[in-house]
């Protein structure tokens, strides 16, 4: 480990720190999450998210900035996907028990509420699976495309404001990669399992702890790129 790792660390344990160690910083942040819950989101992905993609850059150039990299863009990118992920758990974890109703299972979103049990975890495991297979790939496929457009107009402000070319950019991205590494294999072995975890905890805290898998993401979007050259995956 070297010294810039050691900063990095450190920085990040005493952020958590001093919101976790502090009751009434602690206590603040809960009131205005659950006021503001579509702001928090933002502001969570934004921070936590883009925190592992600097992870991430850090695995894959030994450095935790790059120039070009841009930070102040991705973090505006993962703000706004934060508000639609928190959108995507409103909608599947009230639109699934529907679903489960309809086959015959009956008060899951009672049981999302409830104490933790077998029929819990099977409610959590629909939600996340729903939301995995057909929310997940569209915002996977988004924030790849997002990336490609911060990378092509150099990291910049005003060049991320800039018009994304869409067709322009979903042609450069990898599919191969995009399909038998980032959908085929990370939806179904870490981001459902993942994400029922999420949906077995109590609402305040789902956002937070899909933030924190932000960071973890990072890593795996590292991951994804430097499997770019590798024949199998």
């Amino acid at each position: 480990m070297k010294k810039q790792d050691v900063y990095f660390l450190g920085f990040v344990i005493m952020f958590f720190a001093l919101i976790f160690q502090y009751h009434a910083l602690f206590g603040g942040y809960e009131k205005f999450n659950h006021d503001h819950g579509m702001l928090m989101s933002f502001i969570k992905f934004a921070i936590l998210a883009t925190l592992g993609e600097v992870i991430g850059l850090r695995i894959k150039t030994g450095s935790y900035y790059k120039k070009g990299f841009g930070i102040i863009p991705r973090a505006i990118v993962w703000g706004f996907l934060g508000l639609a992920i928190n959108g995507a758990f409103i909608i599947f974890s009230t639109g699934t028990p529907s679903l489960l109703a309809s086959l015959g299972i009956d008060n899951a979103d009672q049981l999302l509420k409830g104490p933790f049990c077998a029929a819990k975890i099977l409610a959590a495991f629909s939600v996340s699976a729903a939301l995995n297979l057909v929310f997940a790939p569209v915002m996977m496929t988004i924030h790849k495309i997002t990336d490609t457009h911060i990378i092509s107009t150099g990291g910049t402000v005003s060049g991320f404001f800039s018009p994304i070319r869409f067709g322009e950019n979903m042609m450069k991205l990898n599919w191969y990669v995009q399909w038998n590494y980032v959908f085929k294999k990370t939806i179904p072995f870490f981001w459902i399992p993942a994400h029922t975890i999420t949906f077995l905890l109590p609402p305040d805290y789902r956002i937070l702890f899909a933030a924190l898998l932000g960071i973890i993401l990072g890593v795996i979007l590292s991951v994804a790129n430097l499997t770019k050259t590798t024949a199998v995956l």
